[in-house]
């Protein structure tokens, strides 16, 4: 079987993207069944009507809607969001069992797509959380400071977005982790430029990570900076993208990789700490509202659906 992973996986970051997470209706379970078939040729026309939109997107399923699904099989490590917590910071699996991820150059692309994918639900759906981000300055969070800044590159994106040989029925697909958080920013914008860049383990300005030995065991860029038992860095691929309103700021923090137990410990890093119980500090300045665990298929996998798979 020829497999093509979803457009929104790969491509590097847009200016314009959406978030939607939605729980199906479990009497319309056959319809959005059929929805979903139908999705990756509903997205192929949006992107002929804007071809100079960059337009792409994702659907993801939780663990709880593949079961109401009864798919014949399963992605290996497809399971709930994680739940870790150490003093007064928590985070773990809130609602939503479908998510769309939409992203352009386009507000009004973004949008099309958004409500074409939408109706073809019919009333299957029930919108849980719908966030508009946006580009900040130069790929920066509403921090101040450039996000995604170690993302891999060129075809490295996809050796480490999208899921081999190794769980073949579901090759090209990617777990997709999402989580909402809002930010403290009067909190934040207390701090001195050096309490923040130390936060980080970065510089603000010039964007330059700080040498190993000059990092806080709290900062973000140790408790994320994991390693395998071979010495070989751990990593993700980011798609993550600030909101905003006058009354509520923060991040949209997306994590697409072919297992997800890499994103669940630096999830556990940044909470839990290291042996010692150091936190990630960053977390004094943001909370995690959401937290869901995704499988993104490929799409031969959403269009084989609409054949009852």
């Amino acid at each position: 079987m020829t497999h093509t992973f979803q457009s929104g996986i790969i491509p590097e970051a847009s200016s314009d993207a959406l978030f939607i997470t939605f729980d199906v209706k479990k009497e319309r379970i056959a319809g959005a069944k059929k929805a979903l078939s139908m999705s990756p040729a509903i997205i192929r026309e949006l992107q002929q009507q804007f071809p100079d939109a960059d337009l792409y997107a994702t659907i993801g399923i939780s663990h709880s809607a593949w079961r109401y699904f009864d798919l014949s099989a399963h992605p290996a490590e497809l399971a709930p969001f994680p739940r870790f917590s150490h003093n007064n910071i928590e985070v773990g699996e809130t609602e939503g069992e479908l998510v769309f991820h939409i992203r352009s150059t386009r507000r009004d692309a973004s949008y099309l797509l958004a409500n074409a994918l939408y109706q073809a639900f019919d009333n299957s759906l029930t919108i849980i959380d719908e966030i508009s981000c946006f580009k900040y300055l130069d790929n920066r969070d509403l921090t101040g400071f450039v996000d995604g800044t170690e993302n891999p590159e060129g075809e490295a994106r996809k050796a480490v977005a999208l899921v081999g040989e190794e769980d073949i029925h579901f090759k090209d697909g990617s777990y997709l982790n999402l989580m909402r958080f809002e930010h403290d920013l009067n909190k934040w914008e207390q701090l001195d430029l050096k309490t923040q860049e130390d936060t980080y383990g970065r510089t603000k300005y010039a964007n330059e990570e700080y040498v190993s030995k000059d990092k806080s065991v709290h900062a973000h860029t140790k408790r994320t900076s994991l390693k395998d038992h071979n010495g070989k860095s751990l990593e993700i691929l980011r798609h993550s993208m600030p909101f905003a309103s006058l009354t509520c700021k923060g991040l949209m923090f997306a994590s697409y990789s072919k297992t997800p137990s890499i994103f669940n410990q630096m999830l556990k890093s940044m909470v839990e700490g290291d042996e010692n119980g150091n936190q990630d500090h960053l977390m004094r300045y943001t909370a995690a509202k959401t937290g869901n665990a995704f499988f993104v298929p490929s799409v031969t996998w959403l269009e084989s659906m609409g054949n009852g798979k």
